[in-house]
């Protein structure tokens, strides 16, 4: 027998630390090779390891919210025979090998961190009194805020533990919140496009997608970029340099049940109007459903964002950094506007964007969004092929 570790491997793209989502396996299980073993968040997608080898759990490391260093232990095993090629011995006997375990804990000092502890402190709380969900019994924050509560009935809090892709939406936030934004609203007729639109949705054929007004806008930003080359682009603000992009790579917001998560549409300037389509429907579904790999959940250089029905009257999209603009429809309705001196009935949005007032001068921001709205209001232009294709 033999004590084997799992440690954290490079999982690429330069990352240097992961963060534990959600274990599979506990000490004492049993495990084949391949078996899953835990949840690993990084800063692109969330990736589940496996066990490279058969044996039993002895000992994990680290509990889901918990961030590690590649090359960090993850989980040791028992196996059989020799260590195998990449796994550093912790004990080793030529009979029986002794279980690799966690040293005993003092029943005066139960296993926690120093932050947990300091919470506990704080809340007057002794540790001895908290059942620990952690690995070995260990006690969580989570663990003694949840205690806090249930000692104090009829205040109808829960402590929740923000972990996973939450806690990266909040950082990502937090680091967009510093970006200094200039948010402009501008009403657009669409009363044209949804008439174009309807014909062309009738006259699909079937392998064709269903066009909805998102195809129309990423059409339009394609046909927008060589006049304004400073939207398409990505601010490195620790090195002061921005990266302009030829090639146009549109983000799409969409929200899923884990959160919010921005697929990406790639090379968009070589899709026609069902192209754009097509690419938007596969990209948002994998996204939804937990299935988009990696290389589809990064690399925008500019993003749309919409609620649909739920956009309301106007919104102040924030930015998705390092990208220094972002397009927000809101949501479509019928309202009186004046037209010639008559009241008419027209399908209007407002549409809302933001910019990295860094990079993009109000002046410009304004300019590209008129461009935007005309080519939305006199949307024919959008269904020409792009010159790519020509």
């Amino acid at each position: 027998m033999a004590a084997y570790v799992f440690r954290l491997p490079d999982i690429g793209e330069g990352t240097a630390e992961a963060e534990i989502v959600a274990w599979h396996v506990k000490p004492g299980d049993r495990l084949e090779e391949h078996q899953p073993l835990v949840d690993v968040m990084t800063d692109k997608a969330t990736v589940e390891m496996t066990s490279p080898v058969a044996g039993v759990v002895t000992r994990v490391h680290g509990e889901a919210g918990q961030r590690l260093q590649v090359g960090a232990p993850l989980v040791e095993l028992e196996v059989e025979g020799e260590v195998p090629d990449g796994g550093r011995p912790v004990a080793q006997s030529p009979a029986v090998a002794a279980p690799v375990v966690a040293a005993p804990v003092q029943a005066d000092r139960p296993l926690a961190s120093p932050a947990t502890r300091r919470r506990a402190r704080e809340l007057g709380i002794a540790l001895q009194s908290v059942p620990g969900s952690g690995p070995e019994g260990r006690i969580t924050t989570e663990d003694v805020e949840r205690f806090a509560g249930a000692s104090a009935p009829g205040e109808g809090v829960t402590a929740i533990k923000i972990i996973g892709l939450r806690r990266r939406i909040a950082e990502k936030m937090e680091d967009s919140a510093r970006i200094p934004h200039f948010t402009y609203v501008e009403e657009f007729d669409c009363t044209a496009l949804e008439a174009l639109r309807e014909r062309l949705n009738a006259g699909r054929a079937a392998e064709q997608p269903k066009l909805t007004l998102l195809p129309f806008f990423m059409r339009a930003i394609v046909q927008l970029v060589p006049e304004f080359p400073q939207i398409n682009a990505r601010y490195d603000g620790a090195n002061g340099i921005l990266h302009r992009y030829e090639n146009v790579h549109i983000g799409i917001a969409v929200q899923t049940e884990a959160g919010l998560v921005v697929p990406v549409v790639r090379n968009a300037e070589g899709l026609d109007l069902w192209g754009c389509a097509r690419e938007l429907a596969t990209v948002t579904a994998a996204a939804r459903e937990g299935k988009a790999a990696r290389e589809v959940l990064s690399g925008s250089t500019i993003t749309l964002t919409s609620l649909g029905a739920l956009g309301g009257i106007a919104s102040t999209p924030v930015l998705n950094a390092p990208e220094v603009a972002i397009i927000g429809p809101n949501r479509l309705e019928d309202r009186p506007v004046a037209r010639e001196g008559q009241i008419v009935i027209r399908r209007m949005m407002n549409v809302s964007s933001s910019f990295d007032h860094r990079i993009v001068d109000g002046y410009d921001a304004a300019r590209f969004i008129q461009e935007l709205k005309r080519m939305i209001e006199q949307p024919e232009v959008l269904v020409r092929e792009p010159e790519s294709k020509k």
